[in-house]
């Protein structure tokens, strides 16, 4: 379906067929490709890894993986869909998604979004006041991990041979090699 590409609304993208996926960011419709076998996998294991951390210390979190609204700045001017958020104010959280910036996110890179992941929605995130972004680069093998939350924070870079830590959930770790070496 072909998306209308400027001055949209969030009424726009809540009128998107059913099956349709896309984002609002700045007034523009940016359609959403089928992710990947290898793009799901990273996305389903960090969602249950995640997921059961919280649980099994009894965190008041949400872990959601795409399609999940988040309505980045709670104004309907930003629509996004992260591959996995986790949302720790419950007051954030309505039947429409989320309202307001997410705690954690993750975007898993395809090959034809990465400047929208590397550049656009860091920026995104940082401005919302999304504490902590990975970025999964399944091309690259590799987690770039920003502690937006933190001044100055640089970005860690860690192999996918590596795990990665979670500054936000402390304690949290995933390896991401098991997780792609059958694909």
């Amino acid at each position: 379906m072909e998306l209308p590409k400027t001055e949209c609304t969030a009424k726009d993208y809540w009128a998107l067929p059913e099956g349709v996926r896309a984002e609002l960011i700045d007034g523009e419709l940016w359609d959403l490709a089928a992710p990947s076998r290898a793009h799901q996998r990273i996305t389903q294991e960090l969602s249950r890894g995640l997921g059961n951390f919280i649980e099994e210390r009894g965190g008041d979190c949400q872990v959601y993986s795409a399609p999940f609204a988040v309505n980045l700045f709670a104004d309907d001017s930003t629509m996004v869909e992260p591959d996995v958020s986790a949302i720790c104010d419950r007051d954030k959280l309505s039947d429409r998604g989320c309202e307001g910036a997410p705690d954690f996110v993750v975007e898993v890179v395809s090959p034809s979004n990465g400047g929208m992941d590397y550049l656009t929605k860091l920026n995104l995130y940082r401005r919302a006041g999304v504490r902590e972004y990975w970025i999964c680069d399944p091309g690259r093998k590799r987690t770039m991990v920003y502690p937006l939350g933190a001044e100055d924070a640089a970005p860690v870079i860690y192999p996918f041979s590596e795990p990665v830590a979670s500054s936000v959930f402390p304690g949290f770790t995933m390896n991401f090699a098991h997780v792609i070496e059958d694909l």
